[in-house]
């Protein structure tokens, strides 16, 4: 009796300690694969477990042999948009993943206003909840977490778009994904992984920011807070690596707010973070992101330096901007309620640039070079190529200095896309600035609609609170 007793719990033990084969959260049913890639299926198992997969969409039958750590990991072939399909992971256990689509997959980041969502009173999401259900919209939402050292799994689950699931779900990465599904009409999955109040330090790892005076210095300058890290790589570390071996499209961006205690030094940074998230990533990805909107910040000039340095981190590849100051009622708000055309802008550059769709109106009128001719100084303007409009009498938030860097309020007369800038106290000019101000509101746009990117042609010194 005591023998079997004996062997009894030695069964039972060895019941216990084996190791079923795991995944990470985000390979879970009601996923978005990236359609006509390679894409990783990983995880973890027993010692040498030989796994079995088959995904549905082909019926092939793929092996694995687990390391002697546990891991493991295997690259499938994924068709053109489509599903539902299955995938059947069996080792000493069976997992299978159900409801799976085929489609565009993308990361959505940042701070609260990519955050917002229905629950923070948005009129425009409140008008989709009726009608939001959309098999074809798959959404993973990231819980805010921090980690010391980068991981490799983190809390979540996909869901299907529908009421309940928007309401707490990125507004901006929602009006996105509509606007995608229904012009791509593929599947489209959202990753969110943002915190609100976070500055981009944390969403950068710990070592690029350390490991370089200027940024090290800069993040220096971030004031601890109760609601939020400020820690560099603490979010990437938690929020970012563990997705890192899932296949995506691409990335949206929608951060800069609490990056403005150092201004000067925020393009070097986002710069920083794009290139690591490609690295991780190991794919040149297309990153899209949105200007930060016009606010009454306290210090003169440090949100429309972290502007400028904004539109400077487009110099790199495979990037797009968003300028969003005419969507702002409220310049004592730092979260403008407007996330519908936001959403719609990002998917505008992303069908041009990442779909190759044509006649998508997408660049914001841009600054490309002044000429001066007498007291006149003739500013040619970029990507606009209906010509400019000027909505109002005169121009707003346009002034123009001379040598002694005084500026005054300026004249505007508009011929396509070139600006004929004066005024009368300004015999001779020398610089002209347009919405460089941190709350201001301009009124030119392009005929096509979309308004004209905050510029200056000078490169003076620009003093904030925290030196020039």
């Amino acid at each position: 009796m005591r023998k079997l007793s004996l062997l009894i719990l030695s069964l039972s033990a060895f019941v216990l300690c084996r190791a079923d084969v795991r995944l990470p959260n985000v390979l879970s049913s009601n996923m978005v694969l990236q359609q006509r890639s390679q894409v990783n299926l990983w995880g973890w198992c027993e010692p040498q477990e030989k796994i079995m997969i088959t995904a549905s969409w082909d019926g092939k039958v793929d092996s694995v042999k687990g390391t002697r750590d546990g891991n493991w990991k295997l690259s499938l072939a994924t068709p053109a948009a489509g599903g539902p399909y299955t995938i059947t992971i069996k080792g000493q256990n069976t997992l299978t993943l159900e409801n799976i689509l085929i489609g565009e997959v993308w990361v959505c980041s940042g701070q609260s206003n990519m955050e917002m969502s229905e629950s923070w009173g948005l009129p425009d999401v409140q008008a989709e909840l009726p009608s939001c259900y959309n098999s074809n919209i798959r959404f993973f939402h990231v819980p805010r977490t921090t980690a010391a050292y980068p991981q490799d799994d983190c809390p979540g689950k996909w869901t299907v778009c529908d009421s309940n699931e928007l309401k707490q779900f990125s507004a901006v990465a929602y009006f996105f994904a509509k606007k995608l599904n229904g012009e791509l009409n593929v599947p489209i999955g959202l990753i969110e992984a943002a915190w609100g109040g976070t500055p981009a330090e944390v969403w950068t790892p710990a070592g690029l920011v350390n490991g370089d005076p200027v940024l090290k210095a800069a993040a220096e300058k971030q004031k601890p807070a109760k609601g939020w890290p400020y820690t560099p790589g603490y979010c990437y570390n938690a929020m970012i690596a563990p997705l890192t071996p899932f296949a995506i499209a691409g990335a949206l961006w929608y951060q800069g707010e609490s990056n403005t205690e150092a201004p000067h030094t925020y393009g070097k940074l986002l710069s920083t973070m794009i290139a690591s998230w490609r690295g991780a990533w190991n794919a040149p990805l297309p990153f899209y992101y949105v200007q930060i909107a016009p606010f009454a910040y306290g210090v003169k000039d440090q949100g429309a330096v972290v502007r400028e340095e904004e539109a400077r981190t487009m110099r790199l590849e495979n990037t797009g901007m968003v300028v969003i100051s005419d969507l702002v009622t409220d310049t004592a708000n730092i979260h403008p309620k407007d996330k519908h055309d936001v959403g719609l802008r990002l998917a505008s550059w992303a069908l041009a640039e990442t779909y190759h769709r044509s006649g998508i109106t997408f660049k914001n009128p841009t600054y490309q070079s002044m000429e001066i001719k007498g007291d006149k100084a003739i500013l040619t303007i970029t990507d606009a190529p209906d010509g400019l409009l000027l909505k109002g009498k005169e121009p707003i938030e346009l002034v123009i200095a001379g040598e002694d860097k005084v500026f005054y309020p300026a004249k505007a007369k508009i011929e396509g896309s070139r600006m004929i800038v004066s005024a009368p106290a300004v015999k001779k000019p020398v610089a002209v600035r347009y919405q460089f101000d941190n709350a201001g509101i301009g009124n030119i746009f392009g005929k096509d609609g979309l308004p004209l990117a905050p510029f200056r042609t000078d490169d003076w010194p620009v003093m904030t609170d925290s030196g020039l």
